[in-house]
């Protein structure tokens, strides 16, 4: 893997992991374009370190808060929003890697990814800020969290959806959802890391990760502060009119036999 190489894998996972249309979709699919399909668990656990840094740093304050008062509300929010991920995560990921790494149906869950996207645009109604979350509010987002354990399906556009449907205001719902991803994203590092104890190690150079580590951080910070000031103005369509037309593109071209 060349630097350039992992320099447009970073800046894919920096944006992607934020603006609701799917990391691990478009990682598979700039792995495919540049034949890496062999680059795996090592380079992916390289790129959600760079992401986790970036919401690490825009939400250092959240994260104090959590860690002066572990029973606090704001951290009561976070452990159950993600609660429903963990179980899915731990019952079903064997599951899931198997589907991942055929990319059959990730056409269809581009296009499903688009559905709850509009969806949540055609009944939203809600001007609920932070403070008035529920545990119920964060119960209901996280299960919807744990439905993006499919590989094209988007964990951020499927939370900021969620939040709508409980009647969030749209920056709030991105709000926490970006803060609800800071312990998905350390879990996955964590179970990554534990699958390179046991596993083989793909051969890529070190500075190769350096670089697509540091385009995946700088990109994924700037994706987070787009993304909550986009909100405050413009709805989710356009994200939902953009995975239809690219999960239509990648059904046709495997249908055709391209892809």
């Amino acid at each position: 893997m060349s630097k350039l190489e992992a320099f447009v894998l970073g800046i894919i996972q920096g944006l992607t992991e934020f603006i609701p249309i799917s990391s691990t979709g478009h990682l598979y699919l700039g792995r495919h374009l540049f034949g890496l399909d062999e680059a795996g668990i090592f380079l992916d656990t390289m790129l959600h370190i760079g992401t986790l840094l970036a919401v690490l740093v825009i939400y250092k304050n959240e994260i104090i808060t959590i860690i002066k008062n572990p029973f606090g509300k704001l951290s009561k929010l976070v452990i159950i929003g993600t609660i429903p991920a963990v179980v899915v995560g731990l019952l079903l990921s064997d599951l899931f890697d198997s589907i991942s790494k055929t990319g059959i149906t990730i056409g269809w869950e581009f296009i499903f990814t688009g559905m709850i996207l509009w969806i949540a645009e055609a009944v939203r109604r809600g001007d609920k800020t932070l403070h008035s979350i529920t545990y119920g509010d964060a119960l209901f987002i996280g299960t919807f969290q744990a439905a993006a354990i499919f590989p094209a399906v988007s964990r951020s556009g499927l939370t900021i959806a969620a939040g709508l449907f409980r009647k969030l205001d749209r920056e709030t719902a991105a709000y926490f959802s970006f803060l609800l991803s800071i312990p998905a994203i350390a879990g996955g590092v964590v179970l990554q890391f534990g699958e390179l104890a046991s596993g083989q190690v793909e051969n890529i150079s070190f500075s190769s990760l350096l670089v697509a580590t540091i385009a995946s951080a700088l990109f994924g910070y700037f994706a987070i502060v787009w993304m909550v000031n986009f909100l405050k103005k413009h709805s989710l369509r356009f994200f939902a009119v953009y995975v239809w037309i690219l999960g239509l593109l990648i059904i046709i071209l495997q249908l055709t036999g391209i892809f």
